[in-house]
Formats: C-alpha cells, sequence, structure tokens
C-alpha cells in the first residue's frame, strides 16, 4: 500500500463509541482541562516526603484506604527513616503495626524484601523506571507508575479503581484489566500528559463520579460525558 494512502494503527483503533483515537485524545483532553479548572487543589492522598516513603505507603495502601495508611505512616515514617531501617525491622513487630491497613503479614513481608532489594540491587536509592520499580516485591505496574509519577516527576498511567470506573464511564476504554487499560490509555494521552489526566480523573473519582451514585448534576465533565448524557446507562457495564 502507498504511503500516502496508508493509516496508522492510532488511526484505524476506535473506542467504545466508535470514536478513532484523535477524536477520543480530543475528548479526554477537553474533560482534563475541565476537571483542572474544577480541581485546582487536587492531589495525591497519600502523605510522604521521599521516594521510599511512597514506596512503603503505596504497598500499604492495597485494599486499605489512603486514610489509614496516612494514619499508620504517621508514626512509622518517624521510626523507620531508611532502607536499612525497615529491612532490619523485626518482622512481628512490623506486623503489628502494619495491621490496621489489612493484610498486615504479606504487607509486612514486601516491605521488608522491597526494601532490602533496594539496598542490595540499587544501592540504597528507590530506583526510577518501571522495570526496575516492578521487580521489587509488592510494587505493581500501578504502585510503579505512582512514584515514577510523583516521586521523580515522570509520565505514565496509573489505572487504580477510581480511574477504571471514570475512563470507562467517559467511553475512553471498556476494557476490565489494568494493564489493557494502561495501554489503551498510552495510546489516547499524549505522553507529556499522562501523569496530569492520571491524577485529575483519579481525584474526580473521590469526590465527584462516586462508585454507586455519580453526582452527574455537579460534574465538572457532564459534557460530552456518555454516562451523564444517559444518568449513567451506557453499553456496558460501567459499574464493575
Amino acid at each position: 500500500m502507498p504511503a500516502s494512502n496508508a493509516k496508522s494503527r492510532k488511526d484505524e483503533l476506535v473506542g467504545p463509541l466508535g470514536e478513532s483515537v484523535p477524536e477520543l485524545r480530543k475528548r479526554a483532553l477537553l474533560t482534563l482541562r475541565r476537571l483542572k479548572r474544577a480541581y485546582p487543589d487536587a492531589t495525591i492522598p497519600l502523605n510522604y516526603s521521599s521516594p521510599l516513603e511512597l514506596m512503603v505507603a503505596t504497598i500499604l495502601s492495597a485494599q486499605c484506604t489512603d486514610a489509614r495508611v496516612n494514619e499508620v505512616t504517621a508514626t512509622l515514617f518517624t521510626k523507620y527513616r531508611s532502607a536499612e531501617d525497615w529491612a532490619s525491622a523485626d518482622i512481628k513487630t512490623l506486623e503489628r503495626e502494619v495491621h490496621p491497613t489489612g493484610f498486615f503479614r504479606n504487607k509486612a513481608k514486601a516491605i521488608k524484601e522491597s526494601t532490602r532489594d533496594v539496598i542490595e540491587k540499587f544501592g540504597g536509592e528507590v530506583p526510577r523506571t518501571l522495570e526496575e520499580l516492578t521487580s521489587l516485591r509488592g510494587l505493581g505496574r500501578k504502585s510503579a507508575n505512582v512514584l515514577i509519577t510523583h516521586a521523580f516527576g515522570g509520565q505514565g498511567i496509573i489505572v487504580d479503581t477510581h480511574f477504571r470506573r471514570i475512563t470507562r464511564r467517559l467511553g475512553l476504554t471498556a476494557q476490565m484489566d489494568p494493564v489493557k487499560i494502561e495501554h489503551e490509555l498510552m495510546e489516547i494521552i499524549p505522553r507529556n500528559r499522562q501523569a496530569d489526566f492520571s491524577l485529575y480523573i483519579n481525584w474526580h473519582g473521590r469526590v465527584t463520579c462516586f462508585a454507586r451514585k455519580p453526582d452527574c448534576a455537579g460534574c465538572p465533565a457532564r459534557k460530552g460525558c456518555p454516562a451523564c448524557e444517559s444518568a449513567g446507562e451506557i453499553t456496558w457495564d460501567v459499574k464493575k
């Protein structure tokens, strides 16, 4: 096929509503602008002062509210200040300390093993790449992207439960698998806007677009949102 007649793969991709990637990108970025105006103080809800603290907080945040994690880490971060402190912690003591966040045995083990890897493999410094971060116990792609974007000022798509719900309601994806959602949105959202998009979509899910009863009437992104325009009823199950 002559190059002049060929379409790029991105131009051929369509979203759940039949939109091309350029159309999806235009609508997604318009939504981002509206959310940024609506939530000028949006920020990551986990408290931290270093990449190491954020790494520990993300491990503890699995299946736990950010508010509870912040309550627990307020004390822990004064006791454990370095990777060596965490790695050498008594496992039973650490289990008791992280118990309020749930799954305390797995989380205590993950913290000790990941901080030990930070020491042995990365000279005591939390690594900065997705491949290196996901090699640490307890860190998946979501947590790694949290560190890349918030601790190191990089770019990435952070697919948490809020992000999945909102992007599906917006008709940007029909996927349920977090990795598939991440890859689809990476093709839609320009690289230099991915951190912002992840942050504001997440925040929107926390304060307006709730799981069971979204506030469509007060939604700053109502215009152009297929879920709002159809009173929450669209052609795929957005409540999962």
